[in-house]
């Protein structure tokens, strides 16, 4: 397992299921559980641990509200940490609370912040494979790969509007 994500919530399973799907799509291996920096910090201090132990090269952490679970990792791994913040219906603040709560870390703990939900949730697994593919030139390759796609649906769709 190369990757670990871990979720503040069950209920942050469906915005974070985009994150999933890109790593299943480059074929990365990963774990994703429950765990809260609040509720739960022995769980997540032993999962951190259990992670590394079996390889875990990059955490991804998803919260909302308060948003302190990507922190909490990065205060206990040396591992590269990347911090989802997630909207919620019960803040006010349509995840800038969470937003702030997961950009704004100490120096010496960065978390290398997403943006919102699933657009951020992708992001963060496209980071997990680009830190991964360092010294992982097959990884490296289906990345590009998967750019080269990219570029080819834009201009599908250009094509479809008649212009350039």
């Amino acid at each position: 397992m190369r990757v670990a994500i871990f979720i503040g919530s069950i209920s942050d399973e469906e915005k974070m299921r985009p994150c999933s799907k890109v790593l299943d799509s480059l074929g990365i291996d990963y774990i994703c559980t429950v765990t809260s920096a609040h509720r739960t910090p022995e769980r997540t201090l032993r999962l951190i641990q259990e992670c590394e132990a079996a390889g875990c090269q990059v955490f991804i952490c998803a919260a909302g509200l308060a948003a302190h679970l990507a922190g909490a990792v990065a205060a206990r791994t040396v591992k590269p940490v990347s911090g989802v913040p997630l909207s919620s219906a019960a803040s006010a603040l349509g995840g800038l609370d969470a937003m702030l709560a997961t950009v704004q870390m100490p120096p010496g703990y960065p978390v290398a912040t997403v943006a919102l939900d699933g657009t951020g949730a992708k992001n963060a697994a496209w980071l997990a494979a680009s830190i991964l593919s360092l010294t992982d030139p097959d990884l490296a390759g289906r990345i590009a790969a998967a750019r080269e796609g990219f570029i080819k649906d834009v201009e599908t769709a250009a094509a479809k509007l008649g212009k350039g």
